[in-house]
Order: structure tokens, then C-alpha cells, then sequence
């Protein structure tokens, strides 16, 4: 593959925003209504898959050589399991009140299927270069879908934003914290499982708007409407 910077910025595009693991491809869907309660669970996990989705494509497209085809998923499986078992004991020595909040979610990143997906679909073809770049878009594709969601949440549901902001950031984190309602303000709908959908759903028609506009002004400049015809001189 090239390394011009439009192979670059190709590969960001399609993670960020055209195959968004979250809104266009719709993976990982677990994690993403279950944890996007507020922003913090949100970045967080978001930030461990990208992590652990950067550095597997990166492994995995250093091995593909080596690796017979006939066991080829089992070895992307153990290196995405080495990887997050990794994360996973980070976080529990570090962020250990966060670690607590998201538990099972960090050693279920080894099933997400966005990180054995690129693996399988990308990683295992290109240079470790393009591979870990893949990886690392895709991952804050989602952790951007995650952040989105966890905000709209958080803001309906409690009227909060960046609500223990502390357990990812130390107790500086405590002054991020934004109250946008009363104290006694609560949407319980927006917070539970229902409002995961409903959020998520608002996410999806927003991005499928912002693309049939693009598209109309790209059509737009494409064919662009014939002049209207000249009046006749008086």
C-alpha cells in the first residue's frame, strides 16, 4: 500500500466516520448501550479498545507471514486476548474505582467483534504501519459514537455532565464536572437500556442526514443546474 498522505487520510475517514463501527457497520453493540450511561464509562472503555484495536492490528500484521492460514484466527484471538488481559490488569492497578464500574466489559473487548474484524479484514493484509493506523481509527470511530452517546445520556438523564470525571482523571477531575439542572432533575428513561436504543437510534439519523447532504452538494457541483436562459434585449 502507498504511504502518500491520501492512503492516510482515507483510512481515517473510513474509520471516523464512513464504515464508523458504531453507526455505519454497527458493532460492538454490548458495550456501546451498555456502558454510555455517562461520558467518563463512555472514554474510558472507548479508549481501552482503541488501545488494544491498534496494537492487535499492529501484532497481527507483523506475524501474517508466519502464521499458517489453517490456525489463523485462534492466534488473532490469543494476541487480542494478551493484549486486553494486559489493559485489563492496568486498569485494575491504576483506574481501580473506574475498573470497578466497567468490569466485565474490558475482558469482553477479546469477543468485540470490531477488533477481530479488522484483523481478519485489514490487518492481516497490509504493512504494520497502515494496520496500526487502521486499528487506531476504527477504535476512536467507536470511542467517538461512545462519548456521543454517554453525553446525550448523562445530559438527559441527569442533567450532569462529566460526572466522575475523577475515577479517569485524579481529583482534578472533580472540577470538569458540569451541573446543567436542578439536583432533584432526573430522566430515568435516558439512562436505562431503552435510552441506549433511542440515543444510538438519534445518532444513526443524524449521520445518514449529514451523508444524503453531502451527497446533494456533491451532486450539486457535479452537475450543476444549466443557467436560466437570457431574457430578450428590450
Amino acid at each position: 500500500m502507498s504511504n502518500t498522505p491520501s492512503v492516510w487520510q482515507d483510512i481515517a475517514r473510513k474509520g471516523l466516520w464512513q464504515q464508523n463501527a458504531g453507526l455505519v457497520q454497527l458493532l460492538g453493540l454490548c458495550p456501546v448501550l451498555a456502558i454510555s450511561n455517562n461520558v467518563v464509562n463512555a472514554l474510558a472503555l472507548g479508549l481501552a479498545t482503541t488501545l488494544v484495536t491498534a496494537l492487535s492490528s499492529a501484532t497481527v500484521s507483523s506475524v501474517r507471514h508466519w502464521v499458517p492460514h489453517t490456525i489463523r484466527n485462534p492466534v488473532f484471538i490469543m494476541i487480542i486476548a494478551s493484549l486486553v488481559t494486559c489493559v485489563d490488569l492496568a486498569m485494575n492497578a491504576w483506574l481501580h474505582e473506574l475498573y470497578l464500574v466497567l468490569g466485565i466489559f474490558i475482558p469482553l473487548i477479546t469477543t468485540n467483534c470490531i477488533v477481530m474484524a479488522r484483523a481478519e479484514a485489514f490487518a492481516s493484509r497490509q504493512p504494520v504501519r497502515e494496520a496500526a493506523w487502521d486499528g487506531a481509527m476504527m477504535g476512536l470511530g467507536l470511542t467517538g459514537v461512545l462519548v456521543a452517546l454517554g453525553a446525550l445520556r448523562e445530559l438527559l438523564g441527569k442533567g450532569t455532565l462529566l460526572a466522575g470525571a475523577d475515577k479517569l482523571l485524579g481529583p482534578a477531575g472533580q472540577q470538569l464536572t458540569l451541573h446543567l439542572a436542578g439536583a432533584d432533575y432526573q430522566f430515568l428513561l435516558m439512562l436505562l437500556p431503552p435510552g441506549a436504543f433511542l440515543g444510538l437510534a438519534l445518532l444513526i439519523a443524524g449521520k445518514n442526514v449529514l451523508d444524503a447532504r453531502a451527497r446533494q452538494r456533491a451532486a450539486a457541483a457535479t452537475y450543476p443546474a444549466p443557467d436560466a436562459e437570457a431574457s430578450p434585449a428590450p
